[in-house]
């Protein structure tokens, strides 16, 4: 009878410590994802952030009624299409973040675009709403990249537990995923062109 016992203790031992490997690994998944989970909704906010300043900035300068409405119609455009891309916390594959980008990036180029039209007009340049939220915007584009930044460091911890080994093993069984990452634009390795 003690042989069939001591078999058994042993293989109820391995039980129990196995299953209470994978709970802990479990858990440390769902606490890492809750992290990225909530820098990704701290990036929105400040996407929102910078959206909801837009339309401020873009009737302050329609104000100057020979502003290029060219410039202004690609903002209002560039920004409608920014706005109409939501991802949820479970969608946050490297496609999703790569299309959410894309569509951010044209509106950081209509922006630019918009921002370089108005040295043409030194009153538009002088005026204190403009300067006010210029300097907002501003100030948004810097939270937006911190707010980048920490989301692709919770990123990285989290991709980086899914892969470790066991965790790679008990990954698969619960159905956790890699996430996406930020990544630079296109041709922002290459420095800007600067013509006087």
């Amino acid at each position: 009878m003690k042989k069939i016992l001591i078999p058994l203790g042993i293989l109820l031992l391995i039980g129990i410590f196995m299953y209470s490997k994978a709970v802990g690994v479990y858990n440390t998944f769902v606490q890492t994802e809750e992290t990225v989970n909530g820098q990704w909704a701290e990036v929105e906010t400040q996407y929102q952030r910078r959206a909801d300043l837009i339309p401020n900035l873009v009737n302050t300068v329609k104000g100057y009624a020979d502003f290029e409405q060219e410039t202004l119609t690609g903002v209002i455009e560039a920004r409608a299409k920014a706005t109409s891309i939501n991802l949820q916390a479970d969608e946050l594959t490297p496609e999703n973040i790569e299309r959410y980008q894309e569509a951010q990036d044209q509106l950081s180029g209509s922006l630019s675009r918009l921002l370089v039209a108005v040295e043409r007009y030194p009153d538009l340049k002088a005026n204190q709403n403009f300067l006010e939220l210029q300097a907002q915007l501003e100030g948004t584009e810097n939270r937006i990249a911190v707010a980048r930044r920490n989301f692709n460091q919770s990123v990285q911890g989290y991709n980086a537990n899914l892969r470790t080994f066991p965790n790679t093993i008990f990954a698969g069984w619960y159905g956790f995923e890699t996430k996406g990452y930020f990544e630079a634009a296109a041709g922002a390795e290459n420095a800007p062109t600067v013509e006087f």
